[in-house]
């Protein structure tokens, strides 16, 4: 089996109405995306998938959140946890693969991290 990952970085605003605590507040992140494909063949060219069309894709999808506030998506119930972001990328981002003929089935995970040491995943 296979594994890649490609990576990028977005700053966002975001608080957590349903949260007690220091997160209810307003306050940002510089969140780390990293994105991991599975499979167990390669192409013709020896390659799962090609690197540039996978960043390509990812950054499609992350262009809007940077710099914004995630309350303001309704797709997140004006709670956009690390969980809510990784499951949101990774819906996203089958379409994205498919616009750009990529076999999206080796689409495996999406970590967003919001700091160094606190990170979710979400996978297929």
């Amino acid at each position: 089996m296979y594994l890649l990952s490609v990576e990028t970085e977005f700053a966002a605003a975001h608080f957590l109405s349903d949260y007690w605590g220091k997160c209810e507040q307003l306050h940002g992140h510089n969140y780390r995306v990293r994105v991991w494909f599975r499979g167990a063949t390669l192409d013709r060219t020896g390659m799962l998938a090609d690197f540039a069309l996978l960043k390509q894709a990812l950054r499609g999808i992350i262009t809007p959140l940077d710099h914004s506030n995630l309350n303001d998506n309704p797709v997140f119930d004006n709670n956009p946890s690390a969980e809510r972001i990784a499951e949101y990328i990774f819906n996203l981002l089958r379409p994205a693969l498919i616009l750009l003929q990529v076999n999206p089935e080796l689409l495996y995970a999406v970590d967003v991290h919001e700091t160094s040491t606190n990170m979710a995943r979400y996978e297929a």
